[in-house]
């Protein structure tokens, strides 16, 4: 295999590993509402406007490979990455309750899960807006030389 070969299959494999990671945070959020029964925050729903675009932008970036999805991708990654890490100071109680948003209706610090002490909804979503913005980053510079 040629190296050009080699290094276009990296680039795509990075870029399917981004949509592979969006499509099953997609479907465990989908899970957690419509199985689990938990009801999604407004801090939650805000991630979702970020989080299920990203599924289709990334699949249509994949067939053929297209570096300028990062420029379409990384927006949306970003601020869904800012939302998490608000919802998560917000969740232990480093942002004050009465400067919340959710003052109606589920409460954005509902504690519905909480795996090995540490991993919440909101952790979840800020590990998985973190990888698909440093996967990105990478497919962009290995894709720019």
């Amino acid at each position: 295999m040629s190296h050009s070969k080699q290094t276009s299959t990296a680039n795509w494999t990075i870029l399917f590993l981004c949509w592979l990671l969006v499509a099953v945070s997609t479907s465990i959020s989908l899970f957690f509402s419509y199985v689990m029964e938990f009801a999604p925050c407004v801090l939650c729903w805000y991630q979702r406007i970020c989080l299920f675009p990203l599924v289709i932008i990334l699949a249509a970036g994949l067939f053929p490979i297209d570096k300028s999805v990062v420029k379409y991708a990384l927006p949306l990654a970003v601020a869904g990455w800012l939302t998490a890490l608000y919802h998560n100071l917000l969740y232990s109680g480093i942002i004050p309750e009465s400067i919340q948003p959710c003052s109606r209706g589920v409460s954005c610090t509902e504690k519905y899960i909480d795996l090995f002490g540490f991993l919440t909804i909101p952790m979840l979503s800020l590990l998985a807006f973190s990888t698909v913005i440093i996967l990105l980053l990478i497919f962009n510079k290995r894709m720019s030389t």
